[in-house]
């Protein structure tokens, strides 16, 4: 009868133990997947910043250029010009990172530094183990006790 028990009891572990690396799985495939659309809405906001930005940079250029055109018509001192050249590029730059392929082009530019020179990507002292993330929690913690905050 022990012995049943025994290899009913094994038999029911490794169960268990398939159960909770399925359950695991599951959990990390969404993670990964909440940080992937986490990420694409980040992206998402950071273009549509980058367009309001560029239209209204557009705006302000327009209007600028209409005022250095009408001083230099009136004037006819060419140093009125001289303010639209880095507003141009400018105006340009913003353009091509809103509605361009300026982003298409950074992300291959990241693609190929990851593929090409991930030496760049290394962090300082390595990744964080557990056991350095307990030893600056402890820290932590010994830094409250010395000095606790003002309340």
């Amino acid at each position: 009868m022990g012995n049943y028990f025994t290899v009913n009891m094994e038999e029911n572990f490794k169960k268990n133990q398939e159960f909770i690396q399925s359950i695991n799985k599951i959990k990390m495939e969404r993670q990964i997947q909440l940080q992937y659309q986490m990420q694409e809405r980040q992206a998402a906001m950071q273009i549509a910043k980058n367009r309001d930005t560029c239209l209204w940079l557009t705006a302000f250029s327009i209007s600028s250029a209409a005022a250095l055109f009408t001083g230099f018509r009136r004037t006819k001192r060419s140093y009125f010009l001289v303010p639209l050249v880095p507003l141009t590029f400018a105006t340009l730059y913003y353009w091509d990172l809103a509605y361009g392929n300026k982003v298409h082009r950074i992300r291959m530019e990241a693609e190929h530094i990851m593929t090409h020179e991930a030496d760049m990507l290394e962090w300082p002292c390595g990744l964080p183990s557990p056991s350095s993330i307990d030893l600056g929690r402890l820290e932590d913690e010994e830094k409250k006790k010395i000095h606790p905050p003002l309340l």
